[in-house]
């Protein structure tokens, strides 16, 4: 077992990922899987349950996203890939832990109410979505991860993990179970969509991805949202909240270029097009690499498989472990 600080990070499987993950989180995995113990989670469990009644559509993104994670530097020496529904410890952990917490507790959790609300549940909530919260405490528990790197509208999922662990701790026995501390990114870990929504996402169709060809990203940066008020170019426009100088924030290199920009297009006398075409530059040489590697890697499944396979048998043997911890506390280690 390595002595470094475990991390847990994780994306849930719909499809191939698209830059506001970068901009959230891949880029800091690749950049901390030198310094930790880094756990990498294929939620497809998470997935399922809102998509129940379409698992091929899951099937089919566990390979996108691991196509994604290599193409951005992933390295599956460094960092462990796993897909959650292989490892059957998070599922038992997931029912014992469902009896530390209640089902109000649960409806209060302000992440859940979002997300009902989002996707438009209303009273047809499937039990396994609003219960998701402690599959999560599971999925974290299992790997005992000191650390978990989330946006802030995700902050109320880790503060629930700390309650059930400290709940756990309390009744069964101190030190069990490790209690995560959330990390937040300087820019809250989330990118807004190309229309102006604060999330991107592939249920909104407002995503540029990873794998978009050079077309794509033209034709997905010129719809993009900009200031509803800069009617003519040399009106005044909004640099904050305007998406395109956002994402040209997040992924601009010549920082002396976009910040000239912004102060032309804040006083007057530029356009929303100029601006727009120099971020297909910026985005086009981001993505250029990205794709080609992903391409490369795309010939050979079998590599990207024994990723998934190696991976996953390294994460079951790490939450057995766990698994074995909480029985032996909870006196239920009969045999």
């Amino acid at each position: 077992m390595s002595d470094k600080k475990r991390i847990l990070t994780g994306d849930r499987p719909s499809g191939a990922l698209h830059i506001g993950h970068y901009a959230g989180s891949l880029k800091n995995r690749v950049a901390l899987q030198d310094e930790y113990e880094q756990f990498i989670l294929v939620a497809d469990v998470q997935a399922l349950t809102d998509n129940a009644e379409n698992p091929q559509k899951v099937r089919d993104a566990v390979k996108e996203v691991a196509l994604d994670y290599l193409a951005v530097g992933i390295d599956p020496a460094k960092s462990t890939v796993f897909i959650q529904s292989m490892i059957p410890q998070i599922a038992e952990l997931t029912v014992f832990y469902l009896n530390l917490v209640t089902v109000a507790r649960l409806a209060r959790n302000p992440t859940v109410k979002n997300e009902i609300q989002q996707k438009g549940f209303g009273e047809s909530v499937p039990a396994g979505f609003f219960t998701y919260p402690v599959s999560q405490a599971a999925d974290i528990t299992a790997f005992g991860a000191h650390i978990v790197p989330v946006g802030a509208d995700q902050v109320p999922m880790i503060e629930q993990t700390c309650e059930i662990v400290d709940a756990f701790n309390r009744i069964y026995g101190e030190n069990t179970l490790v209690r995560p501390k959330a990390v937040v990114p300087e820019s809250g870990g989330r990118l807004p969509g190309t229309d102006g929504t604060a999330k991107m996402s592939k249920s909104l169709g407002n995503g540029i991805y990873l794998s978009d060809g050079p077309d794509e990203i033209v034709k997905k940066v010129k719809s993009m949202y900009t200031d509803p008020n800069h009617l003519r170019v040399e009106d005044p426009g909004q640099v904050e909240g305007n998406p395109v100088f956002t994402y040209l924030d997040q992924f601009g290199q010549d920082t002396a270029k976009i910040a000239e920009m912004k102060a032309h297009y804040t006083r007057g006398g530029l356009g929303d097009m100029t601006v727009k075409k120099y971020l297909i530059e910026v985005m086009q040489e981001f993505l250029l690499p990205i794709r080609t590697r992903r391409e490369e890697f795309a010939k050979d499944p079998a590599y990207v498989q024994k990723m998934l396979i190696d991976g996953t048998a390294r994460a079951e043997a790490e939450a057995a472990k766990t698994l074995a911890a909480v029985k032996r506390a909870m006196r239920i280690d009969y045999f």
